[in-house]
């Protein structure tokens, strides 16, 4: 095994074969140590969010370097049947790189057996092992934009459907209409790590082709009673979305934790106006955000300091303050305006929204499409009225951070690693010696930035799928790098070159477009030794 730092609390476990990590994964869920929170296990590594607290990374590794790697996992009495049009738009491409016909491609691939060995880069996204190995081919040179949903596609020694419309690089040789991921169904994910899985050719039998069914959406909150007490949204000039603290818990089905980028600002809205710090709250960029009440409540405002005005029912106008709470009465309308700086603010009332919570969670997660729908005009949302677990309003709160305004240079201090040997010693220098300017791509996924020199990396290999963090600084091929936000896949094939340390994520999640990036190194990259004991 080798120990490798991804950031101060996550560290990556690089081993032989799949094989070996699937049995240490087996191993740390039947013993655990003390301390694990999260595992992510991929091709060749198993990614460990651990609580320093309560054990260092040194002491971690000790406690897995003498696991019993040699168990294999036996095999799922589930087997699920997926049945495919091999009409896929890569299967002659497959052929020529197999040197087979496309009607061998076709039967070597229904003739397998698979195993769902792990779930990542989307939600339901099963990676399957355990095919003709024969059908081995790379990636595409250059990936797609979009595929379509039940997409059939091969890569490396995986096969896979995806379960939604995504970017994607793998081979497609077909599509399906099973629905990989339903939010309707316990669990969502058809495929579950440790399924066995075999492809059935439509062509050759005569089971009905039907088409996947479209879930309704889920209501962003409880539907509201004629006298309760709610918030009307009446302009929202981008959508506003649902945020907590995140979504935990489900990385075996291939969902990572989402949440607020800036969670600092979540819990002092939260104790603002007395709710529990977790609570959900609305996340709003931009300005132009109003809405309206239709009863005495308490709102509070934090995160990036827009101006905010209150209209009452005579028509009377006052100014109110970020990180105060604010009396409201029945009619007032709200609205914030256009920060000078910062990237996001966050709305909390008193008692807090009646949302539901999506596995666990009410955090709206834009790339896995899992939460409550993104809050736009129109929406009525019902706000609690229990006092019950409420706190006094709090009006000693304040920024932890000066937010940067879209000229402003901001340095992140970066964990070295996991993968800063894939990097000459001069993309290394590259990283922090020159600005990176935010580029207008940037989301919730990542902050997409540009420099005058690409990172140079020491050869173009391609990385098995590997676990990613909050914070990772992926590089594709390209030189330029994606800063990973919290809605970030899973699982990616870039090589990480180090990683925002946590406590700069909520600074980061805060950066606006056309601001330039500092990275500041706080580590230089070794593999992590284990504690002697």
């Amino acid at each position: 095994m080798r120990f490798l730092p991804v950031s101060l609390t996550v560290l990556l476990v690089e081993l032989a074969d799949l094989d070996e990590t699937l049995a240490l994964f087996a191993s740390l869920e039947a013993d655990p140590v003390d301390g694990i929170i999260d595992m992510v296990p991929a091709a060749r590594t198993l990614m460990i969010r651990f609580q320093p607290a309560r054990l260092s990374a040194e002491s971690l590794a000790a406690a897995i370097a003498t696991r019993d790697l040699s168990a294999r996992i036996a095999p799922s009495d589930m087997l699920v049947e997926i049945p495919v049009n091999y009409d896929g738009e890569d299967l002659a491409d497959v052929a020529d790189l197999t040197g087979l016909s496309v009607e061998d491609v076709i039967r070597r691939h229904t003739d397998s057996t698979f195993t769902v060995a792990f779930c990542g880069f989307a939600p339901g996204f099963g990676y399957l092992v355990g095919g003709d190995p024969v059908l081995e081919v790379p990636r595409r040179q250059s990936p797609r934009t979009k595929i379509p949903a039940g997409s059939v596609a091969l890569a490396g020694a995986f096969s896979g459907v995806y379960p939604q419309n995504s970017p994607g690089g793998w081979q497609i040789i077909g599509t399906t209409p099973e629905q990989m991921w339903d939010l309707s169904r316990d669990p969502p994910a058809l495929f579950q790590p440790g399924h066995r899985v075999r492809f059935v050719d439509l062509a050759k039998t005569s089971r009905p082709v039907t088409a996947p069914t479209t879930r309704a959406p889920e209501p962003a909150s409880v539907e509201p009673a004629g006298t309760a007490l709610t918030l009307k949204v009446l302009t929202a000039p981008m959508p506003a979305l649902f945020q907590d603290l995140g979504r935990f818990g489900q990385t075996g089905q291939g969902v990572s934790s989402s949440g607020a980028l800036d969670q600092g600002a979540l819990k002092a809205v939260n104790r603002i106006v007395g709710n529990p710090a977790g609570a959900p709250a609305l996340e709003i960029i931009l300005g132009g955000f109003s809405f309206q009440v239709t009863g005495r409540t308490v709102t509070g405002v934090t995160g990036a300091p827009c101006p905010i005005s209150i209209r009452d029912d005579s028509g009377r106008s006052f100014a109110a303050e970020t990180y105060q709470p604010i009396a409201l009465e029945a009619g007032d309308v709200v609205t914030l305006g256009q920060a000078p700086k910062g990237m996001r603010s966050y709305l909390s009332v008193r008692g807090g929204f009646a949302v539901k919570p999506v596995l666990g969670s009410a955090s709206t997660d834009t790339l896995a499409m899992v939460g409550p729908d993104p809050v736009t005009s129109g929406t009525v949302l019902l706000i609690n009225e229990a006092t019950s677990g409420l706190a006094s309003v709090s009006i000693t709160e304040a920024p932890a951070f000066d937010h940067p305004a879209a000229d402003d240079v901001v340095t992140l201090d970066v964990v070295m690693g996991p993968r800063s040997d894939w990097f000459t010693q001069g993309g290394i220098a590259t990283l922090s010696s020159q600005l990176w300017t935010v580029t207008p791509q940037s989301n919730r996924v990542g902050i997409r930035i540009i420099g005058d020199t690409a990172l140079e990396r020491r050869d173009t290999a391609e990385l098995p799928s590997e676990g990613t963090a909050t914070g990772a600084i992926q590089v594709p091929h390209s030189g330029q790098p994606v800063l990973f936000l919290a809605d970030h896949p899973l699982t990616g094939g870039y090589p990480v070159i180090g990683t925002v340390a946590e406590y700069h994520l909520d600074l980061a999640g805060q950066i606006p477009v056309n601001a330039q990036i500092r990275f500041r190194p706080v580590t230089t990259f070794a593999a992590i030794a284990p504690a002697k004991g």
